[in-house]
């Protein structure tokens, strides 16, 4: 067998493989994605899920706040300024405010970390708590707030990537 056969066969051999591999990812991903309920809408990879009452109601990227009015505060522990998309803005993009009474259950959710924080409607509608999402230094998103028990570094939720909502109603 000469050097080029040799050559050859090692590159047939190459190509089965790679095409085996990629034909086996694409199949675990087709059976892996969960449909859309019906009615709920599908969203982007990376976006974060907003859920009322358990149903999908839509989601958001950190490229999608551009659009929307920034703020900021400076925070009591080192000084530096925070600033972003207050979280009241960001659910009025995918829920109606007549469903959330100041009563309703917000709960912002970090699954990599292990960590959440819950605030009802009436703490997120005040403007004087700023209670906001401001963008990380790894282009993620992080709750932060002038609000007690959500105003220090240790308590914000950093790698945010859910939110849920109980309207009690």
């Amino acid at each position: 067998m000469t050097q080029t056969k040799r050559i050859v066969i090692g590159l047939v051999v190459v190509i089965v493989l790679v095409g085996a591999v990629l034909l086996i990812d694409t199949l675990r991903r087709g059976r892996s994605a969960t449909p859309a309920a019906e009615g709920e809408p599908t969203l982007t990879p990376g976006s974060i899920p907003i859920r009322v009452d358990g149903r999908l109601v839509g989601g958001f990227s950190p490229a999608d706040l551009e659009g929307l009015e920034q703020a900021s505060f400076v925070d009591a522990e080192e000084g530096k300024t925070q600033e972003g998309w207050l979280l009241r803005d960001v659910l009025l993009l995918h829920v109606d405010a007549g469903e959330l009474g100041p009563d309703a259950q917000i709960t912002v959710i970090s699954s990599s970390r292990d960590k959440s924080a819950e605030l009802t409607w009436a703490e997120v509608e005040e403007e004087a708590n700023t209670v906001m999402f401001d963008l990380s230094g790894r282009g993620t998103l992080k709750l932060v707030s002038k609000l007690e028990g959500l105003d220090t570094r240790d308590d914000w939720v950093q790698d945010v990537d859910g939110i849920e909502i109980v309207t009690g109603g």
